[in-house]
């Protein structure tokens, strides 16, 4: 019998193809569950080619269909309770109740912006959708997990900027930061219902989400994007983005995928409250 048969699971940030959202969605699909998939935008623009036929969350769903669950693309901005709350609404109307909440949507921001040029603009969009987002989706989903919350799960997902700082990443170092802080609070407000949170704070993965990254670089070499994939593709590692990982790669969806199933199974019904590096052993 499938490890999560009956279940149902909500994965956020599950748009992208190459994103983290994505590969947990259909991994939890695979294990039994069906699964209500969650991004702002429902078809997120990717600068890596072969994607331009890629339907976004709609494409997810087909996936998970493809597995024999059912699934539901949900379109809202985390950062905002009305939208979380009638996303919820109709998950609820849909399959009738929550097991498992994923949260992996949020944003990188800032990466090479000293402080004293960061503007409030971006500070406060960085927080907004990574702390405020994870506090308005948690809250909303835990409401609906505490009636009957004995074997519930939620997972959010951290940075490695949860416990350190990088110059030039102010909001997304102090935004990572206030997820840690928030998820170990609801994790002790949650215990006795019997209703585990954990945390994954994840180091250099090849996701979507270093796509801004990525364009900076090329504007700022004078390259096109292509240009740009094909020159980090051919760095030799010891000088590339994996130059620090003593494994010698980054990481990728599935080994998020990996753990996530791990800890929203019965196999992890005694770990609550911890923050899980996964960073190749950096």
């Amino acid at each position: 019998m499938p490890f999560l048969d009956g279940k149902v699971a909500l994965v956020t940030g599950a748009a992208s193809k190459r994103g983290m959202g994505r590969r947990v969605a259909i991994r939890l699909a695979a294990e039994g569950a069906n699964v209500a998939v969650m991004d702002k935008f429902a078809n997120p623009k990717s600068i890596w080619p072969g994607d331009e036929d890629w339907g976004g969350l709609e494409s997810v769903v087909k996936e998970i269909k493809a597995t024999g669950k059912d699934g539901l693309a949900l379109v809202a901005d985390v950062s905002k309770g009305q939208d979380v709350e009638s996303a919820l609404t109709r998950m609820m109307d849909k399959f009738g109740k929550i097991d498992i909440l994923v949260h992996c949507g949020g944003i990188r921001g800032s990466m090479t912006t000293p402080i004293v040029e960061l503007s409030e603009e971006e500070w406060r969009s960085t927080l907004d959708i990574n702390l405020t987002g994870s506090f308005l989706i948690s809250k909303a989903a835990a409401k609906r997990m505490i009636p009957d919350g004995a074997g519930k799960k939620i997972v959010l997902i951290g940075s490695k900027a949860a416990t350190e700082g990088y110059r030039g990443s102010a909001g997304y170092c102090a935004s990572k930061h206030g997820v840690l802080g928030f998820a170990r609070t609801l994790a002790l407000e949650l215990a006795q219902y019997k209703i585990n949170v954990n945390l994954i704070n994840p180091g250099a993965f090849d996701t979507n989400l270093r796509d801004q990254a990525i364009l900076q670089r090329a504007q700022a070499q004078g390259l096109s994007v292509a240009e740009m994939l094909k020159k980090e593709a051919q760095t030799p590692r010891p000088a590339g983005p994996a130059s620090n990982i003593p494994l010698g790669r980054m990481g990728t969806p599935e080994d998020i995928a990996n753990l996530v199933m791990f800890l929203v199974s019965e196999q992890s019904n005694y770990i609550t409250g911890e923050m899980i590096d996964i960073d190749g052993g950096v």
